[in-house]
């Protein structure tokens, strides 16, 4: 069973509606994985911003509209997710490493 939030990360307090949203979930054989960080490379593929996952495997960003890579660097696991944010959607994304 896997432990991550259904249906995504609450969006209570956000309004969506101004902002581009990138966010999803790291799991592993099924599993949150607390212990990552993911990054967030913008189109050249330079650094622009890291955050922890949550207990429950959960990361978010706040981003400009475009074309983002996301990099996700767990122990023993790296994964790289290219992901489009645009103004006013909320990208969700599940990365199963």
């Amino acid at each position: 069973m896997c432990s991550a939030t259904a249906g995504g990360l609450d969006l209570s307090g956000i309004d969506a509606t101004k902002e581009a949203v990138i966010q999803g979930t790291v799991t592993k054989d099924g599993s949150a994985v607390a212990t990552a960080y993911v990054r967030l490379l913008d189109k050249s593929g330079e650094f622009t911003a890291e955050v922890p996952t949550s207990a429950t495997g959960g990361f978010r960003f706040f981003a400009a509209p475009g074309s983002w890579t996301l990099r996700v660097l767990a122990p023993g696991a790296t994964a790289d997710r290219t992901v489009v944010a645009q103004l006013g959607q909320v990208a969700e994304l599940q990365i199963s490493l």
